[in-house]
């Protein structure tokens, strides 16, 4: 049985089909909403990393979801967002802040500052810093946190490199060191329950460092050898809220495919593979544990934990994602995209983790510059709910980029039908969004109409004799199927003898249509006039001609 969404807007509407419950709130039926509403965002946050060399950034650019708000470091600060996407603050005055970790209750953001070798406690709710930690040891840059100890690798490039541990319970936590690595780069590091996982990033082998957490201390359970498993980096990791699975996106050297892995903390075996859109730069595990985001230079996906199923894809054009930078944030993923510049984005997946809609959008028949054209399209919303009062907002690019709202349609049973009138000839692109609810996904479609341009005519009459000296006088018009070029149009008009062409003064077209022009003759036999009209975006060019015999 199926589940109608009523045209009406009720304050709170809940429906639900037998078999298969699909639950929505807060009406479907909602006002019409704009295009760009719908749209994947991007947003500037203000930050410019700056390159160190040979291409690379300085570090920075870690993403945080507490307490309502997306937190993103770089340079000298954090900035904060809301869940759309839209800055709304920033903590200033740190040194290099790196990575970020967010409490369970979501009341506290913690960020290693490797610039000042401490780590900062920042309520999420005024943005203040309540603390300052100093640690032990030089360039924190990774953190993860669990219950109250909160996991951190540290290292400079040419110093000593290895993983701590604060206790963020006390008053002034020690820095308990569990691993040191020697000269290298930080360490990733993530921590769950009674595991804690550390890898060193972009390393050739990989080797994985799964430890057992008690109390205070780390027990070594086990590693995962890279060069038993041809594994290469990984360059970010991530574990389930239990503990019990490590995610991480590896790079093979032996020829295989750079994918993304789940590998059991406790047999240290590797469980599936999900296919990555490119080499694994970052990598996120949804808080309940169902989804698995990964993220390769420009493009994510979003894939089901337990088949490995792609159930979600998507692409940007602001950047590359800056590694390890992939968080989710309500049923959005979010990441941290830098453009070739060093400034960094929010790039917003709005509704990732929503149901899938679908829509169609398809043109009726030929399409010609200034007629009506028919645009139907279909939306189908998951578990057999009905599409009825539906708003989708349709607009059109032009060959030149420029987009216009083509105007706002309700669905019927599903089904929508808009008319536009084409401006102009050329390949013109229709695009439907309908704008999703906080239930289903949002979703689009676009179709391609090459729209020809409008034939045209031309008449041209004159004397049936010249006269030399005489003035002659030439009548004519233009006609496009029933529209007009504008008033003013110049026509081109040419005067032959069976030689050259001799160009006079063009001819000034008039509002119905009708344009005239004159002529003196001096000599020759016979002439032929000639008015041509080159046409434009939207008709197509015609010519007429007059043949005039002299006395």
């Amino acid at each position: 049985m199926s589940a109608r969404l009523s045209s009406r807007p009720p304050a709170i509407r809940r429906l639900a089909a037998a078999g298969g419950v699909l639950v929505l709130a807060a009406g479907l039926a909602v006002a019409q909403a704009s295009a760009a509403s719908a749209a994947d965002s991007t947003t500037p946050l203000g930050i410019a990393l700056a390159t160190t060399g040979l291409g690379v950034y300085e570090a920075g650019g870690d993403i945080a979801v507490a307490g309502g708000k997306i937190f993103v470091s770089g340079r000298d600060r954090i900035v904060v967002t809301n869940p759309e996407g839209t800055v709304t603050g920033a903590i200033t005055g740190l040194s290099a802040p790196v990575g970020l970790a967010a409490a369970a209750d979501g009341d506290h953001v913690y960020a290693a500052l490797s610039g000042s070798n401490q780590v900062a406690e920042i309520d999420t709710d005024s943005l203040a810093v309540t603390r300052r930690l100093d640690v032990a040891y030089p360039c924190p840059m990774n953190v993860s946190l669990s219950g109250t100890r909160l996991f951190v690798g540290y290292g400079c490039d040419g110093s000593g490199s290895g993983v701590f541990s604060l206790d963020l319970s006390a008053e002034a936590p020690a820095s308990v060191q569990i691993r040191a690595n020697g000269l290298g780069k930080a360490p990733l590091v993530a921590a769950a329950s009674n595991t804690l996982v550390t890898a060193e990033r972009n390393m050739t082998p990989a080797t994985v460092y799964v430890y057992d957490l008690n109390g205070t201390s780390a027990t070594l359970r086990g590693t995962v050898d890279g060069r038993t498993h041809y594994l290469a980096g990984p360059i970010d990791l991530t574990i389930t809220s239990d503990g019990s699975t490590l995610v991480a996106g590896f790079g093979r050297w032996d020829d295989g495919d750079d994918q993304f892995e789940s590998w059991d903390t406790t047999s240290l075996t590797r469980v599936r593979a999900y296919d990555a859109p490119g080499y694994p730069d970052a990598v996120a595990i949804s808080p309940d544990g169902v989804h698995v985001a990964g993220a390769s230079d420009t493009r994510a996906a979003l894939y089901d934990a337990a088949t490995a199923e792609k159930v979600y894809s998507n692409a940007n054009s602001a950047g590359l994602i800056i590694p390890g930078s992939l968080a989710f944030s309500g049923t959005d993923v979010v990441g941290v995209v830098r453009q070739g510049t060093g400034s960094l984005h929010l790039w917003r997946m709005q509704g990732a983790l929503l149901p899938v809609s679908s829509l169609t959008l398809t043109a009726s028949g030929p399409a010609t510059a200034l007629e009506p054209l028919a645009l139907t399209g279909r939306l189908t919303l998951p578990d057999g709910v009905r599409a009825d009062a539906q708003p989708v907002v349709v607009t059109r690019r032009l060959p030149d980029g420029t987009s216009t709202t083509v105007g706002d349609t309700t669905t019927a049973d599903g089904t929508f039908t808009i008319t536009d009138t084409p401006p102009r000839g050329g390949d013109i692109t229709y695009t439907a969004v309908w704008d999703g609810t906080p239930e289903i996904r949002w979703s689009s479609a676009s179709t391609t109409v090459t729209v020809a341009k409008r034939q045209t005519s031309m008449t041209l009459t004159g004397p049936k004799k010249g006269v030399l000296g005489k003035t002659l006088n030439f009548r004519g018009a233009l006609d496009g199927g029933g529209k007009l070029p504008p008033a003013g149009t110049r026509l081109t008009v040419e005067r032959t003898d069976g030689g050259s062409p001799v160009r006079l003064k063009s001819a000034i077209l008039a509002d119905d249509g009708s344009f005239s022009f004159t002529d003196t003759l001096v000599g020759g036999s016979q002439f032929t006039y000639t008015v041509k009209w080159a046409g434009d975006d939207i008709f197509l060019s015609s010519q007429a001609s007059h043949v005039v015999p002299v006395n």
